[in-house]
């Protein structure tokens, strides 16, 4: 058994080495079942973790496998002191897949999130009671999916026979389109309707659907008159929601509504060491620092800079020092990029479409004046390290979900306009050489 268990820390590395972005510290704790005929069984501490191998890690692991033997060798995932059946396991499409490493005591609390944090918390413990509906709002990359993971996994491990549907709008959107094409309708009803959670995200993409918004208005209110539990979130606030219907809107204000907003710098220091924690990967203060005060936009980037220094100490076999993480996230860049200010993109954007900073500031509401001010908002969001409350305060006290709503759209416009998207390079040019 001690060569089996040698071999298997070969492999553990090898998969290490292929993937830095599904590598995990909990891979400490995989075991050998079994090892014969060419079938490598792997033992999980649960099935959470077992789905997440099989979805995101098998091929690594089975090319590791075959590496590391000189054989062809398949490999499969269970739950250790559970029996492996020798199919895997069938998923149905209404089957509950969570991310293992989205759980409450992996979340970092920070002023940007306690709200959040605390209602989900909440939420979890006493489901249908507390808030009902909870309303989390907020831009990519602040932890809503986090929230809503750790939500289905609190209630699950408080009642394991809890009924729970978590997907996202456009999957719930989709489905109730294809049990009308198939006379399912009534068993669509029935799936969500007597649910004791249903979580569903970015529920702004609900819009000018209105038998969707017909049907989901039903199976709120029946949900919520049974007491069971409803979340749901979304890039705006409800009131912010574009082309849905008022008694939506007003249903979804019933409870409470929390948001969030991108991490402090503290924050985003305890976010790194917390991410670097979780995939086994020793990184000093300095380091976690340094991370934190490079990016700063949401926590996915700090997530693809952790990536990056991992991908990199393995590929030139470096110990993970400031040095290395410098040169891995492009210190040289950082060094000679000037120190940009609000000030700066506004003088360059009323320079370049001729207008006024008054009528940025103003509410004028023109095309010729919108999206000047749309820019404006969208460079100092990419070029600063402002937040949406500070940018919308420079160019007229327009509240965060302004911003965030002006910068989605040029963000948008960038990828589908090329005459959008020279404008934008021209900008950000002149800027950076003023």
């Amino acid at each position: 058994m001690q060569d089996t268990t040698e071999l298997f820390l070969n492999i553990i590395e090898r998969v290490k080495g292929f993937d830095s972005v599904n590598t995990r510290k909990w891979f400490e704790d995989l075991v050998v079942l079994q090892f014969d005929g060419g079938m490598l069984e792997v033992g999980c501490p649960d099935q959470d973790k077992a789905q997440f191998l099989r979805d995101n890690c098998l091929a690594n692991f089975t090319k590791a496998a075959q590496g590391a033997t000189g054989h062809l060798v398949s490999v499969r995932f269970g739950v250790t002191g559970q029996k492996l059946s020798y199919a895997e396991p069938k998923l149905s499409q209404w089957s509950l897949k969570l991310h293992p490493d989205y759980t409450f005591e992996n979340f970092v609390v920070g002023p940007c999130n306690r709200l959040a944090h605390a209602s989900c918390v909440a939420v979890s413990h006493s489901p249908g009671d507390t808030y009902n509906p909870l309303f989390l709002y907020g831009s990519v990359g602040l932890g809503k999916t986090h929230l809503q993971h750790a939500i289905c996994h609190g209630l699950r491990y408080k009642k394991p026979d809890a009924k729970i549907r978590f997907l996202s709008c456009e999957e719930f959107v989709n489905r109730f389109i294809n049990s009308i094409e198939h006379g399912k309708l009534s068993e669509f009803q029935n799936k969500f309707r007597t649910v004791d959670l249903l979580v569903i995200d970015d529920i702004q993409f609900l819009r000018e659907r209105e038998q969707s918004q017909e049907e989901f208005f039903h199976m709120f209110n029946a949900l919520y008159n049974n007491r069971k539990q409803i979340v749901l979130t979304a890039d705006c606030a409800p009131g912010e929601l574009p082309s849905l219907e008022d008694r939506l809107i007003s249903r979804f204000k019933w409870g409470l509504v929390a948001r969030l907003d991108a991490p402090s710098y503290e924050t985003r220091i305890a976010i790194v060491q917390k991410k670097a924690h979780l995939r086994g990967l020793d990184i000093s203060e300095e380091i976690a620092t340094y991370i934190a005060g490079k990016v700063h936009a949401n926590i996915r980037e700090l997530e693809g800079a952790l990536t990056i220094i991992y991908a990199t100490a393995k590929t030139s076999g470096e110990e993970i020092s400031l040095q290395m993480a410098k040169h891995a996230l492009g210190e040289q860049e950082v060094l000679t990029q000037k120190n940009i200010t609000i000030t700066e993109i506004i003088n360059a954007v009323t320079d370049y479409y001729d207008v006024r900073l008054s009528d940025l500031q103003s509410k004028k509401r023109s095309q010729s004046i919108a999206l000047p001010r749309q820019i404006c908002m969208f460079l100092a969001r990419q070029m600063t390290r402002h937040s949406l409350e500070e940018i919308g305060g420079h160019l007229g006290g327009r509240d965060h979900t302004t911003v965030m709503h002006a910068c989605g759209k040029i963000k948008d416009m960038s990828i589908d306009d090329q005459h959008m998207r020279k404008q934008l390079e021209e900008l950000t040019s002149s800027i950076r050489t003023v």
